[in-house]
């Protein structure tokens, strides 16, 4: 195990330890409390899927909320049918305010909540791998693949809002039911639910870790610095540009699924510019270099909202827009760059002793054996 992955391993432990212990208790296990602690997590799993891609290989996706949109709207999907099953046809109520007189059939397989939680994930990644493949095959990169997603974005948020009669339009899913997992009725005012997204958000970031730690990762990380150097090399650079870019997609829609259960309703707001521009910021906050540090950035900027908006009704908007500019002014690698910068001069300062202790045994040693030299 090299240095590197065992400081990540230490940093995860802390981390751990934050969310399982330290955040309930500073809320006291309060339910409502608990549930707006459940959203800062899932919110923070984004900014974790977006340092994913964007600092470890270096895309920066601006239509991040696109697959966590879609997450959300498929954990809605099956829920609103949950709540639909007394009406005539099990139809949900905005079909029927629309004339539908059948449920569709790309909404038929959402009944079973096996298929919907292997959607969530798998949906956003095929749509992640179709966009990247349009994208690094043609060797797009920059900011054109930001303004590309980020466009693609807008338009699917468009359609959704457009086709009200399958979406709900701008309306979105509410008035959904409780999730059933093996015969558990989710509460989302639950200890047992903020344990689920704290474990959900767990076990993403070790396996992040374990892909940051890889090789791919390691080929990750030289296509940020050079990819044209990589691909002498004789590394296929659009592979792994679509599995960093599919990951991330992925992660967003676990996200997704788990945000509409806390929020109880899915709207095409998911999908919205004002959203998709604060993982960047949450992002780049918290250092889009660790996805832990960015899953820290997005937590604690939500937690920072949550308090300010009760101080300052008026200004706090202003307050973190100030914090947000000061922090990409002199805090260009975010809050991780002030823990590595002071991890990098801490090891200097003990390297420094170690070969200031070592010279003066050396000279100790040498000035002994000249003295006995000398008596002989």
């Amino acid at each position: 195990m090299n240095k590197g992955f065992s400081i990540d391993c230490v940093g995860y432990a802390l981390f751990a330890v934050f969310i399982l212990l330290v955040m309930p208790w500073m809320v006291d296990y309060s339910g409502y409390e608990l549930n707006s602690y459940a959203r800062y997590l899932a919110l923070g799993m984004v900014a974790a899927a977006l340092a994913l891609s964007w600092g470890t290989a270096g895309l920066l996706n601006l239509g991040q909320a696109l697959t966590f949109g879609v997450g959300g709207y498929i954990m809605a999907m099956h829920l609103k049918l949950k709540a639909s099953s007394s009406q005539a046809g099990g139809l949900p109520d905005f079909m029927v305010w629309t004339n539908m007189e059948e449920l569709p059939w790309f909404w038929e397989p959402f009944h079973s909540v096996g298929f919907t939680l292997a959607a969530g994930v798998l949906v956003p990644v095929a749509i992640a791998a179709l966009i990247g493949g349009f994208m690094f095959r043609g060797r797009i990169t920059g900011v054109f693949v930001a303004i590309i997603t980020l466009s693609l974005m807008l338009a699917v948020q468009l359609w959704m809002i457009d086709e009200q009669r399958f979406t709900g339009g701008q309306n979105g899913l509410t008035g959904l039911a409780a999730l059933e997992l093996f015969g558990w009725t989710v509460d989302i005012y639950t200890m047992a639910f903020y344990y689920l997204v704290a474990g959900c958000l767990l076990v993403i970031l070790s396996l992040g870790l374990l892909l940051v730690r890889s090789k791919a990762g390691l080929v990750l990380r030289a296509i940020k610095a050079n990819p044209e150097r990589v691909r002498f090399f004789g590394y296929d650079v659009a592979t792994y540009e679509i599995l960093a870019f599919s990951t991330s997609a992925g992660i967003a829609g676990v996200a997704g699924m788990l945000y509409a259960m806390v929020l109880e309703f899915a709207s095409p707001t998911y999908m919205g510019l004002s959203l998709s521009l604060a993982f960047v910021i949450w992002a780049a906050v918290g250092g889009r270099e660790s996805i832990v540090a960015a899953t820290l950035g997005g937590i604690g900027v939500n937690m920072a909202e949550g308090r300010l908006s009760d101080l300052f009704f008026d200004q706090w908007t202003l307050i973190l827009g100030v914090v947000f500019i000061a922090v990409v002014l002199f805090l260009p690698r975010g809050l991780f760059g002030i823990v590595m910068d002071f991890r990098e001069k801490l090891e200097a300062y003990f390297r420094t002793r170690s070969i200031v202790a070592k010279t003066s045994v050396k000279e100790s040693n040498s000035g002994t054996v000249i003295k006995q030299g000398g008596e002989k």
